[in-house]
């Protein structure tokens, strides 16, 4: 069986293809920012934009409202939220739980002195996978299946695939930064506990 290199010409010209036929303008603008960032169209990527437009939709999620996401994959699913949500792993808006799941949960700022407040968790359902087989069979990876066999999939069935549910999300308390002096490398690190060593000379 011929199997396309991802992002070699052939898939760039056959990927192109398929989103010639994408009809909804938003949708279509947010598949090429995320792939101007990503580098290509994944699956993941689409996933997670599948995924934060219900999580947009389900929390009235405005435009340019801050929002947290925990991502249970690192693969390809977090670009999404990156370059749509501005959730970075740098502003702490994304975190990476690598469960190796197709989920993730999205709650949008808590208000000042809140210690819990409503998100939702979004998954890939794999009952619902079943109805589209070549689709079942690339998320269960019982075969494998190039992106531009799988992303036209995932676009007929929009959100058919998906399940989420209103989950309670815990606020962590913000902490004074405490920088530390380590005692064996002497380079400086941000204490967490009152450790005296930084992580390098713990490991």
């Amino acid at each position: 069986m011929h199997t396309l290199q991802k992002n070699s010409p052939e898939e760039k010209q056959r990927m192109e293809t398929i989103l010639e036929q994408v009809t909804d303008p938003e949708l279509l603008s947010q598949i090429e920012r995320v792939v101007s960032f990503h580098g290509f169209l994944t699956s993941g990527a689409l996933i997670g934009i599948q995924m934060l437009n219900i999580a947009r939709r389900e929390l009235d999620i405005q435009s340019g409202e801050r929002i947290y996401v925990t991502c249970e994959t690192k693969s390809c699913m977090p670009d999404s939220f990156q370059i749509l949500a501005g959730a970075t792993i740098g502003n702490n808006g994304l975190k990476i739980n690598n469960l190796g799941k197709m989920a993730v949960t999205v709650n949008k700022q808590a208000p000042e002195g809140v210690n819990s407040i409503k998100g939702i968790r979004i998954i890939l359902d794999p009952e619902k996978t079943k109805a589209y087989p070549k689709l079942h069979a690339w998320y269960l990876n019982t075969e494998k299946f190039p992106h531009v066999e799988i992303v036209p999939i995932l676009l007929e069935a929009g959100e058919k695939v998906y399940s989420w549910k209103l989950v309670d999300v815990e606020v962590p308390v913000r902490q004074k930064k405490r920088i530390q002096c380590c005692k064996n490398c002497n380079e400086m690190f941000v204490q967490h506990d009152n450790e005296v060593l930084c992580g390098a000379c713990t490991e």
